[in-house]
This record gives C-alpha cells, structure tokens and sequence, in this order.
C-alpha cells in the first residue's frame, strides 16, 4: 500500500510539472535589473531616437541620387480601420467673410481623433508598459497626469532622418500578400534581405512589407481581425541589429494575435519597453515595394504633442 500511494503521489507531482511547464509563456518580460538601466543612460528618454546624430543624417544623404519621393502615409479620413472607441471626425468651419475690398474668406475645420494612434502612426515609449514600468524602469504613476506624460512623451522623440531598409517578406515569398496570421521568421528576415543584397546596419529605419497593407479601407473588418507579422524570435533578431525604429505595412508590426494564445502583442513590450525602440505601424509600402526601393533616406517628424503617448506621421522615403 506505501508503495502504491508512493507512485500515486509521485504520478500527481509529475503531472503537475508537466501541466505548469506546458501552460508556460513563450516568452516574459525581462526582470527590471536585467533591462535597466538603458544602455543610453539612467536618465535617458529618447532610446532608439539616439541613433538622430549629423553623421546619420549625411550617410542617409548620400542615398539620394534621383531626388524621387515616396509617401509612406496613409491619407487621414473616416475610412481608415479603427480600434475600439478611436475615431477621425473632420468638421468643416466656415468662419466669415472678412469685409475689405479684396473679400477674404476664410476656412478652419475642428478634428476630432486620437491623435497619437490612428492612421500610421509613431508609438513613443509611453505608449506601452509592463505593468507600471516603462522603458528605462520609469514608473507610469509617478509620471502620468491628466494632460500628459511626464516621461517618455513623443516630444522627445525630434526629427528622424536615418537609411531606410525595406525588408519586402511578401515579395520574397513570392505573394502579393502574407497569410492572415503568419509569423516571420528570422530565415524569413534573412532570406528577403539576402535576396535583396542588403544588409542591416546600426540606426537603420527597418520597414518590413507583409502586403497586408492592401486591405486598407477596403476591407477594414478584416485588417483589425488579425495579421501577419514579426514574431517574438525575429523581434530579438532585429533588436540586435540596433535599428532606429521597426515599421510595417500592418497595424501593429507583430503578428497578431501571437501564436502562443498566453501572450497579447509581446513584441510591443519587446521592443518599446525592453529594448527602448520605436515602432511605426500602418505604413503605405505598395509603391516602395513595387519599385524595389529596398534603400533610401528615411525622414519623418513626429508631431510635438508634450507628453503623448505617440504620433500620427507622414513618413518619406527619398532616393
């Protein structure tokens, strides 16, 4: 009997093991002493935005050799997709007719939005927590008020000028457009980067095109659903590389929802909060994609909003 109570009790603890390491994340937050402080300082509020020196802006110079333009912005109306309660209102303002002899009219409009996270939009570090720590340990109820952040607010953040990588996975998986929930891989990464003859650099703009973009306004319903996008082992793979920010064509540069059903959005974490960079989601790719712009002077001026927890952008790239 002592023996088979032995085995029934070392079966019960078996079991538990093995149902506590199967329902194990993939992936955690690193504890605050292994993440902080930033490698730019205790003190530091910009991270990845370091990168903004005069010598990056001059090597992002010498990629333009056409002066060709490319808008990477998706126009601002009511027909984007939307998350919850965000909203884009435009209310047209008329206001009067100036009475002198040359008959001054004038126009105005109010807009009503969130203005930090619609459209293509610029994620700040305030934008994103574990718990009540952001990037560089900074507390969010030491620093959050009723008109903004204390810490971590876009207006940190300045102009960006950088090269600009595009890493077009859609095209070399030889698709117009990415699975609805595919994650990439690194061999993805490394794949459509060797196909291309490009390599990443320190500082680097990183624009990863999925093709998801297609979707946009066209089938909204669909684009908020889910989509295709880094993972949490590429993420890590692309944070080594040092880059200034990671951008899509997607709405949260990830794949969402992630695979493992424990995580929401981890590469957010990732990358905002852990490793102190910048992420730019819905980007307009189809016509840097098209043209196989794979390098370019990346440029982009997040709006100064004192304390927002991001920014609506309208990003070029210029070649």
């Amino acid at each position: 009997m002592k023996c088979i109570a032995s085995g029934v009790v070392m079966s019960v603890v078996f079991f538990t093991l093995t149902a506590a390491q199967a329902q194990a994340p993939s992936w955690t937050v690193p504890p605050e002493n292994a993440r902080c402080p930033s490698k730019w300082g205790a003190a530091d509020e910009r991270g990845s935005a370091n990168h903004m020196k005069p010598q990056a802006v001059l090597n992002a110079v010498k990629l333009i050799k056409a002066g060709e333009v490319i808008e990477l912005g998706h126009v601002l109306n009511d027909k984007m997709p939307f998350f919850g309660t965000r909203r884009f209102d435009v209310h047209a303002k008329r206001t009067f007719m100036n009475e002198f002899s040359n008959m001054r009219g004038s126009n105005e409009e109010i807009v009503i939005t969130e203005i930090g996270q619609v459209g293509t939009q610029f994620d700040a570090f305030a934008h994103q927590t574990h718990l009540n720590s952001w990037y560089n340990c900074f507390k969010v109820d030491d620093n959050a008020t009723r008109g903004g952040f204390n810490k971590l607010g876009v207006h940190n953040v300045g102009s960006l000028i950088a090269r600009g990588v595009l890493i077009d996975v859609a095209g070399y998986k030889g698709v117009d457009m990415l699975g609805d929930n595919y994650e990439i891989t690194v061999e993805d990464l490394e794949g459509a980067l060797k196909k291309q003859n490009v390599t990443l650099q320190p500082g680097d703009a990183i624009i990863i095109n999925t093709g998801w973009g297609k979707l946009w306004a066209k089938d909204n319903a669909r684009y908020v659903k889910s989509c295709p996008g880094i993972g949490v082992k590429a993420a890590e793979w692309l944070a080594a590389k040092d880059p200034l920010l990671l951008g899509s064509d997607n709405w949260p540069v990830e794949v969402a929802p992630n695979p493992d059903k424990q995580l929401s959005l981890p590469v957010h974490q990732l990358a905002l909060v852990v490793n102190g960079i910048h992420l730019l989601e819905n980007l307009k790719l189809d016509e840097l994609a098209a043209k196989q712009a794979y390098e370019f002077a990346f440029i982009m001026q997040p709006l100064k909003v004192q304390g927002g927890s991001g920014s609506t952008v309208a990003p070029i790239a210029v070649r």
